[in-house]
């Protein structure tokens, strides 16, 4: 079902959120009499308060309509802010419009019933598609308990990340490279690979129009031998940087990391380093819902061979840079064309000079 007027503005008020609320879901919502929008609200940051909340806030809504982009959450143990659906029986509001449930075992058809059992007419699935989209990361973090994955990477038209000698800047324009920091500034989390910061010592921020964004991401790089410099950029820049490793880097290079102030997640080693099935659970644990991948193609190929990559974000070029320039995407590969990721509802659009081809592989 296509959203309704109402409900897209809350789903306007979501975007807005996203980002911010992890590991809450980032949710909007409007509180509406006859053609009037009276209230609107969007998600605070944790412990803060939720989209219904915050729309009923400083007003009378008895006899009002609300929309909600996401399933109002009912009493569970462990709960830190009120019940949104519980606050809304006692606003004594008329109708709800929800745009999906929400799979959050403690609420999950809860919220729905009890305002329902409160005598309000609750409509489930105006704006659904749009919805379920908007909170991919959301869904699979709370169905899978691992974090969704968007592979990003600027390549050539010959599919090439770098040249022969991994000169790699720039591949793209500018506008593409702005589009990119804009997707940093809401993504929970940024991965790269120590090639990557070998090669080109990036800071890992957002800073979308050129400057910094007041979201940053959290920074994550792979190292499982420890090559890294414990005084790369990614060390010095405000905010929080992991490096996940393994038992294959020297004692003495945990240290100087862990001195520098970033978190140190231990893991084994793999065939192509640290192994990714135990990495995920923790950055989900830690409340990272989305991870914003941007390689090297070592890396890029971990998470598609393992079956880790949701969405793809592909910036092309026209340039070819021919030889033995780097792949962008390693790691085993479909060995057969039947084998091949293929991208559902995919969409191609022109930034600056370059092509942004974008899609979905995974089915949350």
């Amino acid at each position: 079902m296509t959203a309704s007027r109402f409900m897209k503005f809350a789903l306007d008020d979501a975007i807005g959120a996203r980002g911010r609320t992890s590991p809450n879901p980032w949710v909007g919502a409007v509180v509406v009499q006859g053609s009037q929008i009276f209230g609107r609200g969007a998600t605070e940051p944790p412990g803060g308060r939720h989209a219904e909340i915050v729309a009923l806030d400083r007003f009378d809504a008895r006899g009002m309509d609300v929309y909600t982009t996401l399933e109002p959450c009912a009493p569970f143990p462990g709960k830190r802010t009120p019940s949104c659906a519980e606050t809304l029986v006692a606003a004594g509001v008329r109708n709800v419009h929800v745009a999906m449930l929400d799979p959050h075992p403690g609420v999950s058809g809860a919220g729905v019933a009890i305002l329902r059992a409160a005598g309000i007419e609750v409509e489930v699935g105006d704006g659904a598609e749009e919805a379920r989209t908007l909170l991919r990361p959301y869904l699979k973090h709370r169905q899978l308990g691992i974090p969704y994955v968007i592979a990003k990477f600027a390549a050539s038209l010959d599919g090439k990340i770098a040249t022969a000698s991994g000169d790699s800047k720039w591949i793209t324009g500018e506008a593409a490279r702005d589009l990119g920091h804009h997707q940093r500034a809401w993504v929970d989390a940024i991965m790269v690979g120590s090639e990557t910061v070998l090669r080109d010592d990036p800071a890992l921020t957002a800073r979308p129009g050129g400057k910094l964004a007041t979201h940053q991401p959290v920074r994550v790089v792979l190292d499982s031998r420890g090559r890294v410099s414990a005084s790369a950029r990614v060390f010095r820049e405000s905010g929080k940087t992991i490096v996940a490793t393994t038992d294959d880097s020297p004692l003495d290079w945990r240290e100087r990391i862990v001195a520098t102030g970033a978190r140190l997640v231990m893991c084994e080693a793999g065939e192509r380093g640290v192994r990714m099935e135990q990495l995920m659970p923790v950055l989900a644990a830690s409340g990272i819902m989305s991870v914003w991948c941007e390689g090297g193609a070592t890396l890029l190929g971990s998470l598609f061979d393992g079956g880790y990559v949701d969405e793809v974000w592909a910036f092309i070029a026209p340039v070819i840079l021919g030889g033995a320039g780097l792949s962008a995407v390693g790691g085993e590969g479909a060995q057969i064309m039947a084998q091949a990721w293929r991208l559902r509802e995919s969409t191609i659009e022109a930034v600056g000079a370059d092509v942004l081809v974008r899609g979905f592989l995974s089915e949350i």
